[in-house]
């Protein structure tokens, strides 16, 4: 008799499951969602089976087999079945009009992000998937273009309300006729909950990805950091790095971790002597068709001695130096683009030609004394040098920083590994780009790789490929890597049995070198918001980018997009969080803390459920900002959960509708908390086919939050946070108190553009039968709930001094220092600190005050103890 945890007890009984609850219905060329209709005009050669009985994959923990077998009824697959076989199909799904969507669509090859309507047209092209409102059942339904065989699929707008499928191998010599399981389709009454449902029993299908659940989270992702790209960009060397992070800690914030961002590498250009690096090099888009002709450190980081930045002879650095250098190459780029129009009009570029050569000599010079300053030339102390010299100093003097990670493309470099260059079997391969990309963003990254082709790696060779890359890295002392780039591997898949072998080649190779050298979790993923990559790549890799970069600027050259620019990052993040949460920690990216929307960000970060990590230039910081977010060891008082949109806006577009706050709700370990973003202002337009400004819309906007608005189901330990008979909610940007219960009419808000307003909902604990309290934490940090470590209660006898009767003590646990608040109903006895009893503020409105210290000796933990 099999034990009773053995899997194949859940196996034979998912099998056999049956039950009598029917979801779905296509006939006559009607799909019915619990009989309601949902398309219309289904192609006959469009069918739909049961989940059961198409998925025959069983690899998968006992726990989310369960979980998948109980909902099981409410998923099936559309299949598709064509006359001929093609390498690239597209057929409708059938159509669908006057219902509220939400969707995920793709606006460049490596960034999605949300979209709204009401039809199949309304679609965006790219569709990663759609969820559909269907209010007849109190329900939604999910349709899911997913992985089938060597094809993969995407949704797209049709005439008249039609939804399109495309079904694309990547490859002329990969065609199919019969795609028997190319879309799954979900449904349930809660949304978050269909998330978690669609994910898992596609993860149980396919069983080429794992949920999040199974997976390890880096240790970065509660955890300060800083990047190099917005500070150096191609310019980055060890004493600039360096002094960075000098900065940082003589600010009074630890780093715990460094990304060291593209310019580390040794790449140079086809035209280039094979063995010396690229020169010169300063802003993004520069390196674009060059390729990795070593595996190791370029020659700025290979110079480096060990010793060269220790002691009393350090190299010295001009901090301005690279905003210098930075500057004088923008001044050549709008030179550069202002010759290349001048030229086509035909009129006399002499002038500009004359001005073009000066900035590139006085660039030039720039670099010299900049190399001639941090190569590494100080007194050496011991014989070596390089990379793993340098980190072994930077931990020398900066005892705080845990991590060291270091970027590098999917293939290597942008344009991958020169052929030749490497033991590595590399030939450079031109790039397709997919016909469903046309209507996507225009991107000077896709254009310069389709300009140089890409320096690809056989797919033979991946193992061997990362894992040279790799044990390199690990011996010098880099413990991850944020891998970028990642979907060019669609344009070069032709001749490599298509897309889908292409990237599982890859990403295998990617799983094993991670898990040998990096502990299975030192990877960061970016440009990678493609079904390809999560249905694919997410085996081992449990943190990614959730958003596009943060732009401090438009790089279209509206000025208005320094603030409009900002509200769209919020709403990729949140809304890209509904499907790659379940399989990667969301990551919303660095931002700048000096930034004119440097605090719009902060409070996001700060409840986002994700690390902390700036890009901020030298001598460029706001450390009262920054220490909102972090405390003094540089840990951050990260939120449970990952944040996600709230219940009421998930059907609308709060960027540029005129009246839509995005609400985002997340989880602490005593209280849930909801931040109101007023992001209008900007989005996509699909006539211009890029992100603009709407200035009719960058205007105040008014909403409601109510504690309903918390999903407390979606996290195990916070669902009994529900039943609270009453809150206190703590207003973080008004720094204001207020007492609710779930009957209480919501809170009223209006929000200026690009501000905000973070909303603590804490449960009242009764102390007693004529005390509440309700523990707000340290309100001088964004996510003041998130800095409550433990609180437990006690209840004693009291006799004595003519008192009978009971004591009650609260003690509570808070990491961080500053002002302390909590709600009381009646004024404390005594309020203990560490030990010592110490003086406190108590309002006839109930808030309790007092002042914390940084404990050192305790990980900066204070313990309290309250006397009633």
């Amino acid at each position: 008799m099999a034990p009773p945890n053995d899997p194949s007890i859940s196996t034979l009984n998912f099998l056999n499951h049956d039950s009598s609850e029917k979801c779905f219905d296509l006939s006559n060329g009607i799909f019915n969602v619990k009989g309601v209709p949902i398309l219309s005009n289904v192609p006959t050669n469009v069918t739909f089976s049961s989940f059961l009985s198409l998925c025959k994959s069983w690899d998968a923990p006992l726990p989310i087999l369960q979980r998948v077998q109980s909902s099981s009824t409410r998923g099936g697959f559309f299949s598709l079945t064509k006359d001929s076989p093609s390498e690239m199909t597209t057929n409708s799904l059938g159509k669908f009009l006057n219902r509220n969507f939400l969707s995920i669509f793709r606006f460049k090859t490596w960034w999605s992000t949300q979209w709204v309507g009401t039809s199949g047209s309304d679609l965006q092209k790219e569709t990663q998937w759609v969820l559909l409102d269907v209010p007849e059942t109190g329900s939604y339904l999910l349709i899911l273009p997913i992985i089938d065989g060597q094809f993969r699929s995407s949704l797209h707008p049709g005439n008249g309300g039609h939804v399109l499928i495309s079904v694309e191998s990547g490859s002329t010599h990969v065609k199919a006729s019969s795609f028997p399981t190319i879309a799954y389709v979900h449904v349930c009454d809660n949304p978050y909950t269909l998330m978690k449902e669609a994910f898992a029993a596609i993860r149980v299908h396919l069983n080429t990805f794992k949920l999040l659940e199974e997976k390890t989270l880096p240790p970065i992702v509660d955890k300060f950091g800083w990047c190099t790209w917005d500070a150096f960009y191609l310019t980055v060397e060890p004493a600039g790095i360096w002094h960075g992070l000098n900065e940082l800690v003589k600010g009074g914030v630890t780093p715990r971790f460094l990304i060291i961002d593209d310019g580390w590498q040794s790449i140079n250009f086809d035209s280039d002597s094979p063995d010396w690096d690229a020169k010169g090099l300063v802003l993004g888009g520069e390196q674009m068709t060059g390729r990795l002709h070593r595996l190791d450190e370029g020659e700025k980081f290979r110079n480096y001695k060990s010793g060269s930045l220790l002691g009393p002879d350090a190299l010295q650095f001009d901090p301005e130096r690279p905003k210098m250098m930075i500057d004088k190459a923008i001044e050549i780029e709008k030179a550069s683009k202002e010759f290349k129009k001048l030229l086509q009009s035909g009129a006399d570029v002499s002038w500009l030609d004359s001005k073009m050569k000066r900035l590139k000599k006085e660039l030039n010079e720039m670099f010299s004394d900049y190399h001639n300053k941090g190569s590494g030339n100080g007194i050496c102390k011991t014989d070596e040098s390089g990379l793993k010299a340098f980190t072994r100093d930077l931990r020398k003097k900066f005892k705080g920083l845990d991590e060291i990670y270091v970027w590098h493309a999917l293939c290597g470099a942008w344009g991958g590994i020169r052929p030749g260059s490497t033991h590595l079997h590399s030939r450079i391969i031109p790039c397709q780009l997919s016909p469903g990309l046309d209507n996507t963003m225009p991107d000077l990254a896709v254009e310069k790789i389709i300009e140089g082709g890409i320096g690809l790696v056989h797919p033979t060779q991946t193992d061997d490929f990362y894992d040279s890359m790799h044990s390199y890295l690990a011996s010098a002392g880099i413990t991850g890597v944020k891998v970028d780039v990642i979907h060019t591997l669609e344009y070069v898949s032709e001749e490599f049995g298509g897309r889908v072998e292409l990237a599982k080649a890859y990403y295998n190779g990617l799983t094993k070198s991670m898990t040998k050298n990096f502990n299975g979790t030192g990877v960061l993923a970016s440009m990678q918001q493609c079904n390809d990559f999560f249905y694919l790549g997410t085996k081992q890799i449990s943190f990614g980018r959730v958003g596009d970069d943060f732009w401090f600027q438009d790089p279209n050259g509206d000025p208005k997009g320094v603030y409009w620019l900002q509200g769209v990052h919020m709403v990729h993040c949140a809304y890209n969080s509904l499907w790659m949460g379940q399989m990667i920690q969301p990551d919303w990216d660095m931002f700048q803390s000096d930034h004119v929307c440097a605090k719009y960000h902060a409070g996001a970060r700060a409840i986002c459920g994700g690390p902390v990590y700036l890009s901020d230039s030298l001598n460029s910081h706001d450390f009262d900002l920054i220490k909102q977010l972090v405390f003094p060891d540089g840990t951050v008082p990260r939120c449970q959960h990952f944040a996600l949109p709230t219940r009421d806006c998930l059907f609308k577009n709060p960027l540029f509708d005129n009246n839509s706050i995005l609400k985002i709700f997340n989880f602490n370990k005593f209280g849930g908390v909801i931040g109101a973003f007023n992001c209008q202002g900007a989005g996509w337009d699909n006539r211009q086919l890029r992100i603009t400004g709407y200035p009719e819309c960058y205007k105040p906007v008014s909403g409601t939050v109510h504690v309903k608005d918390i999903e407390w189901d979606q996290k195990a330990e916070a669902s009994h946070m529900a039943k609270a008979d009453k809150y206190i909610v703590y207003l973080n940007q008004a720094d204001q108190l207020l007492p609710i219960t779930t009957k209480s009419q919501p809170i009223s808000l209006t929000l200026q553009p690009s501000t905000f307003e973070i909303f603590s909902f804490v449960p009242v604990k009764k102390l007693g039968p004529d005390t509440d309290f309700a523990a707000i934490g340290l309100t001088n940090m964004f996510n003041s709930v998130g800095t409550i470590q433990g609180m437990e209660d006690f209840v004693e006898s009291r006799e004595g001094d003519d008192q009978v009767g009971v004591k009650v003590k609260l003690k509570v646990k808070v990491k961080g220092k500053g002002k302390f608040l909590a709600y009381s109903g009646k004024c404390p006895k005594t309020c203990v600190l560490n030990g010592e009893e110490i003086g406190f503020e108590w309002g006839n409105d109930g808030s309790l005050i007092l002042n914390l210290p940084w404990m050192e000796e305790t990980a900066g933990v204070s313990d309290l103890e309250f006397v009633f």
